[in-house]
């Protein structure tokens, strides 16, 4: 019997399917779609920078942020709970290169393409060593509450008259001052390279700070960390796109619970997926994404010993202290990428003592604005940090302090004699050295 029309028709479509799904296969592969649009940015200049007064895209930011983790996409996690991967340090064979590598393969997906956030239970094993931080602690903060070094109000003030939050800034320094054998043990952890190097490469560094919550402790506000997470919106938006991007590839935060952290204690909130919004660093303050923020974030509890790990673009801030006897604890980590540093050292002092007078006199002539603007960019240090909170408070509008190139214009328009310019400029330098 002769074969029917369709029947007929029916190889036809399975190969033209099999065709068509063998030319995407190879696109995908290729991966021309990027390639096809890197070729339309190439013929079309836009604007390199976002616009302070333009409105970020909610609906754009939902379809990013609302979408499920799966199990499926990291084997190694223990399990997924809020959208967040769990590992668990005892279930890792460090010794094991294969598992080494493909760990760090799930952790460098999760905080570029994935969630932006993982936990570690069991990242301290031994309980002693915290033990013995949480003591060399409470001696540098009792030692600076004294000193009225410390500010206990940094992460928000307690609702009780009992003891205030307290902050130690460079506890990674202070901590080695009080007890370098417990300093030695702490950062020895294996744990820390393994996870600092999947996101960061390796010669990475560590700086850390200690936060005590108390009961009644306030949540922080939403925001997005260190680089881009501390200017004003304004400053923000003078840096192009590229550099909001790499902002949040610079470093990596980090924390581990010294005391265990129970929902009620508040541990920092997250909204998972939202460090690959483009527009977030000029997204946080705005009212619109505050409130989805707040209706939709997601935070897990730990358990002493535990550690998590996140991208600094993601959006986050720590929970309200609602519990009536829980002290939140936790040693704070920003580990820094090591191309963040320049290739050669430059001291900026005798440059500007040199030419401060000239310089005086180049501001006084009119038309000279960009000249003026030009040399002080190219001289002066423009960034702030790194730097000492202990001696060093927030500019009004920004949470770091003062830098060289704002001073120097600060002494230009105030007409100051070059002396006193180099009195200041030399005691930011000593103010920005480490307290131990």
């Amino acid at each position: 019997m002769a074969p029917t029309p369709l029947r007929q028709g029916v190889p036809t479509a399975i190969a033209a399917f099999a065709t068509l799904a063998a030319v995407v296969g190879t696109l995908s592969y290729l991966d021309i779609p990027s390639l096809l649009t890197q070729r339309k940015a190439a013929k079309k200049v836009s604007k390199a920078r976002y616009n302070p007064n333009d409105t970020p895209s909610l609906l754009a930011f939902k379809a990013l942020v609302e979408q499920d983790t799966l199990p499926s996409t990291y084997p190694l996690a223990s399990s997924i709970e809020r959208n967040i991967p769990v590992y668990d340090a005892r279930s890792l064979n460090l010794n094991d290169v294969k598992v080494v590598e493909g760990f760090q393969d799930e952790v460098f997906h999760i905080l570029y393409h994935g969630p932006g956030v993982l936990v570690m239970k069991n990242f301290f094993r031994d309980q002693s060593i915290i033990d013995a931080a949480n003591s060399a602690f409470t001696a540098i903060i009792i030692r600076e509450a004294e000193a009225k070094l410390s500010d206990p109000a940094y992460f928000g003030a307690t609702k009780y008259d009992k003891t205030p939050n307290a902050w130690i800034s460079n506890s990674f320094s202070k901590l080695c001052s009080q007890d370098p054998e417990t300093f030695l043990d702490y950062f020895s952890n294996p744990l820390f390279p393994v996870i600092c190097s999947a996101y960061l490469g390796p010669q990475y560094k560590i700086t850390a700070q200690v936060n005590a919550v108390r009961p009644g402790g306030k949540p922080q506000h939403l925001h997005r960390d260190y680089h881009l997470g501390f200017p004003s919106r304004e400053d923000v938006a003078k840096f192009p796109k590229q550099m909001h991007e790499l902002s949040r590839l610079l470093t990596m935060q980090g924390a581990v619970a010294h005391a265990d952290m129970p929902a009620e204690s508040g541990p920092t909130r997250f909204l998972p997926y939202s460090q690959g919004f483009g527009e977030g660093y000029m997204a946080t303050g705005r009212e619109e994404f505050k409130q989805y923020f707040a209706e939709n974030y997601v935070s897990l509890p730990l358990e002493k010993g535990d550690a998590l790990f996140f991208s600094p673009g993601l959006f986050h801030g720590a929970g309200e202290n609602v519990s009536q006897d829980v002290d939140r604890i936790a040693h704070l980590f920003q580990v820094s990428c090591a191309m963040g540093k320049t290739m050669e050292s430059i001291d900026t002092h005798p440059l500007i003592e040199a030419t401060y007078d000239l310089l005086a006199g180049m501001q006084g002539k009119e038309g000279t604005e960009q000249q003026v603007d030009a040399f002080v960019q190219s001289v002066a240090e423009g960034y702030p940090f790194p730097s000492n909170p202990d001696k060093r408070k927030p500019v009004p509008g920004s949470k770091g302090p003062e830098g060289e190139q704002q001073l120097l214009r600060r002494a230009l328009s105030g007409k100051w004699e070059k002396a006193k310019l180099m009195e200041e400029l030399t005691s930011m330098r000593v103010a920005c050295q480490a307290s131990t």
